[in-house]
């Protein structure tokens, strides 16, 4: 398959580039610093480019059967500016399937409470996290594409790929210490078992141990 991964050099992004070339997928980074990319591979394309701009974007991804956003800000104005111009430019380029990394806040402890909103989140990752709900909320007026947002558990960290791991809906997944991780070798994974094997269009799913 023909992927563009924008953001394929961030922390997140990095492990799904990784995950995609290794099933021989034909990708294209997309990234403000080609620099950070330090692999070669037959596969693999390295593009730098402004995500703000969706004739930009539109250049970017055509070509690619997917695109995968990684792309991340904490400020939420700007998520949401580079999201709006990156769903833009997907349809510009006449590309239906679009895949989507998202954060756990948006997702729910309880009926009616997301993580995000509880008195226990992190003051210092609010900021980030609103950000990713707000650009979550624009993603699900996109009714004229095939996407698909992933959010990851509470706790995601590098770490091993064990391909192991439980997929839940719009709940936080907590495991029986009530602890909700996932390393980011894993997220990749079922990011692009996603891609390759579509079970959740138009829709959110989370992952965790």
């Amino acid at each position: 398959m023909k992927v563009a991964i924008i953001g394929a050099s961030g922390f997140i992004g990095a492990a799904i580039l990784n995950e995609a070339l290794s099933r021989g997928h034909q990708v294209t980074a997309i990234v403000r610093n080609p620099e950070k990319i330090d692999l070669v591979n037959p596969q693999l394309t390295i593009k730098q480019g402004d995500v703000t701009n969706e004739a930009s974007v539109a250049e970017l991804v055509a070509g690619n059967d997917a695109v995968i956003s990684a792309y991340n800000s904490h400020e939420s104005a700007t998520y949401v500016k580079a999201i709006q111009a990156i769903l833009n430019g997907v349809r510009k380029a006449g590309i239906k399937r679009f895949l989507a990394v998202s954060g756990a806040g948006s997702l729910e402890v309880a009926p009616g409470l997301q993580l995000l909103d509880t008195p226990e989140f992190p003051a210092a990752w609010k900021g980030g996290a609103t950000a990713t709900r707000d650009a979550f909320q624009v993603i699900k007026q996109a009714g004229d594409l095939e996407w698909t947002v992933l959010s990851p558990a509470a706790m995601i960290a590098p770490g091993e790929r064990t391909g192991t791991f439980r997929l839940g809906k719009d709940q936080l997944l907590t495991d029986d210490k009530g602890e909700s991780k996932i390393s980011t070798a894993d997220y990749a994974v079922a990011l692009v078992d996603e891609l390759e094997k579509p079970q959740h269009i138009q829709q959110r799913f989370t992952v965790a141990y």
